[in-house]
């Protein structure tokens, strides 16, 4: 004989379990388009412009097991609203970019287009964590159009330099290896070498920049360069644009 119960139970298990691929979907899908602007941005500079600001793109969604470790740190009620509301980075997407001038660059052109919502943002290259961490958090709404209407989800975008990316990259290889019991001369090691690592994209960005600026006329001889370009140069002009020539 069967039992009513049973077949009751099956109805709801499959039931949650089709509300929470929904629910992660939606995710997938924001998260998907996040990567698909940056990799216009990429693809726009690659083809159109003489630098690319974005190096890498790359992206992850959290697994069902690790959404319910974390619901359980956080104290999550079992419900949809409160694990949106309570867990922040089911959707991460994480941009490489070659200079720290370009992490901003990007961070702007991304967030300024009118469907993307910045709610919130943590600067950890202006103010790095205690351990030397550094990058650019940024927590932002895209809608997500579904079957049952537009939806707002919510991804985490981090965006630092090569630099910045190899440290952290160490940085959590190190804590998982030693499971948060990192001897001290190693966190050491890791906060002069997060050190470097500044020193490193600082020199870099200063080499850009000269590269940028090098050949470029001085701003006094541009403006004379104007006035005088419909008419026959003075000889003491000559002799200035002959000392510029190399």
């Amino acid at each position: 004989m069967e039992h009513p119960s049973a077949d009751f139970q099956s109805e709801d298990t499959q039931r949650l379990r089709q509300d929470f691929t929904r629910f992660m979907m939606r995710y997938k899908f924001g998260m998907e388009e996040i990567v698909t602007k940056l990799s216009i941005l990429r693809d726009e500079f690659a083809h159109l412009h003489d630098t690319n600001p974005i190096e890498n793109v790359s992206s992850r969604l959290k697994n069902p097991d690790s959404v319910l470790e974390k619901m359980g740190r956080k104290g999550c009620e079992p419900i949809f609203e409160s694990i949106a509301e309570k867990i922040t980075d089911i959707a991460g997407v994480r941009v490489t970019c070659s200079f720290v001038s370009d992490v901003y660059h990007v961070f702007d052109l991304l967030t300024g287009q009118s469907d993307v919502q910045i709610v919130e943002v943590r600067d950890y290259i202006a103010d790095p964590k205690p351990n030397g961490y550094r990058s650019l958090h940024a927590l932002i709404q895209v809608p997500v159009f579904m079957s049952d209407g537009e939806v707002p989800v919510l991804v985490e975008v981090q965006m630092r330099t090569i630099a910045m990316d190899f440290w952290a990259s160490l940085e959590h290889k190190i804590h998982y290896k030693y499971r948060q019991d990192v001897p001290e001369a190693l966190l050491t090691g890791l906060r002069e070498a997060a050190d470097t690592a500044r020193e490193l994209d600082a020199t870099m960005e200063r080499l850009h920049t000269e590269v940028k600026t090098a050949g470029e006329l001085p701003v006094e001889l541009r403006r004379k360069l104007r006035r005088t370009a419909d008419v026959v140069p003075d000889e003491d002009f000559v002799e200035r644009l002959k000392r510029l020539a190399p």
